[in-house]
């Protein structure tokens, strides 16, 4: 039986619960026999891996090595994950950096088994690393299984605070949230932007995500989350206006006003 996390209910509420008792939580999670058996068995083997080839033939390696990354629905596309990897990232022309999801780029560099690159899965600290990620996806999966929300929520708490402190050009950091799924649904929530925004040219759509940050926040940057009461704030934005998207859908203009003077 694989793990369940408590969630009772979902929104701010569901929000506050979980991060109250979110150590608690990680900590049974990482004693299911279900992910320890995964775990021992890429710790075991993954210092063999040399080649991308090697490791798109190890079905068991692979499918935890994209479950680190949340790339899971990749693991039938074999011919497509061993050209992310050997290609690797230095070279613009690699097909990790043509991709608009740059989780592949993480991916590939994670690994280093492109060209020119120097190959981690030998190095001390690497099974740790990926079983860490390992760990954070599988939970944060478990925690979607019952509330998606609060899954995003999850995502963002961690990807904006690492984003936030990269050394990235802040122009580079909203190409990042734009380039994430998840981000990029949590932002778009958060801010009300209609379906039609993501058909918009990409340089349009970092400026009105710039002119959302501004208005929100009085800063029109991704470095300001890395004060931990932003992210919050960022937050509990989305969580409401996911919350309140839900509401309109099944409810009258009244009752949505009201909902609105209640929050």
């Amino acid at each position: 039986m694989s793990f369940q996390p408590i969630i009772p209910t979902g929104g701010l509420a569901g929000w506050t619960f979980l991060n109250r008792t979110l150590e608690a939580q990680k900590e049974a999670f990482g004693q299911s026999a279900q992910y320890r058996r995964e775990e021992d068995y890429f710790r075991a083997n993954i210092g063999n891996i040399e080649t991308a080839e090697q490791l798109v033939a190890d079905r068991r390696l692979l499918a935890f090595s994209l479950s680190a990354f949340g790339l899971d629905a990749d693991l039938p596309n074999k011919f497509f994950i061993q050209k992310i990897l050997s290609d690797g990232t230095s070279d613009n022309a690699a097909l990790s950096n043509r991709l608009s999801d740059k989780t592949y780029r993480e991916f590939s560099d994670a690994f280093g088994l492109g060209q020119g690159q120097v190959r981690k899965t030998q190095q001390t600290s690497f099974a740790d690393e990926i079983i860490q990620k390992y760990e954070t996806q599988k939970f944060e999966e478990s925690v979607g299984n019952v509330n998606d929300d609060l899954r995003l929520a999850l995502n963002l708490k961690r990807e904006v605070s690492d984003l936030a402190s990269s050394d990235m050009s802040e122009r580079a950091k909203l190409f990042t949230v734009l380039g994430s799924p998840p981000l990029r649904t949590t932002f778009e929530t958060a801010f009300r932007l209609p379906s039609a925004f993501a058909g918009l040219d990409i340089d349009r759509q970092v400026t009105v995500l710039e002119e959302k940050l501004e208005s929100a926040f009085g800063d029109a940057s991704i470095s300001q989350f890395k004060d931990p009461d932003l992210s919050e704030r960022l937050i509990q934005k989305f969580l409401l206006q996911s919350e309140l998207s839900s509401f309109e859908a099944t409810s009258s203009p009244a009752a949505t006003a009201l909902f609105l003077l209640r929050s």
